[in-house]
């Protein structure tokens, strides 16, 4: 059951992490909502409604130099926001640590670090698993769908839930890639990156 609903719960919180990560500006939140990712901790959560409604993950063009450099800092990070307890309030220490480890890999600040992570999760999202191709977002969740659906062994009211959480991620799909390269790049370290951005959120 666990290996089936695995690349369900990835998609899902890549694209609740997403939408989440777009509402909030703020460095020192962005550390605590990546510690408590919906999918994996609790699949009853879905992304808020108020989350379709706010402004979308600010696109940029990454570079092979940002890809490597998130690779590299994401046990650093990890490191330090496990620590985090949930609903803690923004500590100042922890945000000069999570500075530190953005500088050391080559970003002017964690703020930029976390905007590099949400593009690259915004194209993560729309790769198939089994296959590493791009498809877009919405093929993915209905592939998953699909996947959950057919399973006998899920539980029902896990059943119940994740399609819950995926019809509702399906309803409000992060926007269209604008940057395609975005696309090869991302393609080009898929497996590094679904191992740091995806097992790291369990």
């Amino acid at each position: 059951m666990r290996e089936i609903f695995r690349p369900a719960a990835f998609a899902l919180t890549t694209a609740c992490l997403a939408l989440a990560l777009s509402t909030i500006s703020s460095g020192e939140v962005l550390a605590q909502a990546k510690q408590a990712p919906p999918a994996k901790q609790a699949p009853a959560q879905a992304a808020p409604p108020a989350a379709a409604e706010a402004p979308a993950v600010k696109q940029i063009a990454l570079t092979e130099k940002q890809i490597q450099g998130v690779l590299a800092a994401q046990k650093d990070v990890d490191a330090i926001t496990d620590k985090i307890p949930d609903n803690a309030k923004p500590d100042p220490k922890i945000d000069a640590q999570l500075d530190a480890v953005a500088k050391k890999n080559g970003f002017a600040s964690y703020d930029e670090y976390n905007s590099v992570v949400d593009n690259i999760s915004l194209v993560l999202g729309g790769f198939d698993p089994a296959t590493k191709k791009f498809v877009g977002t919405e093929v993915v969740l209905k592939a998953q769908i699909a996947q959950i659906q057919a399973d006998k062994k899920m539980p029902a009211k896990d059943k119940k839930e994740a399609l819950a959480d995926l019809n509702e991620a399906l309803k409000s799909p992060p926007p269209a890639i604008e940057n395609k390269g975005n696309i090869d790049l991302v393609a080009k370290y898929y497996d590094k990156l679904a191992e740091a951005l995806g097992e790291s959120e369990e």
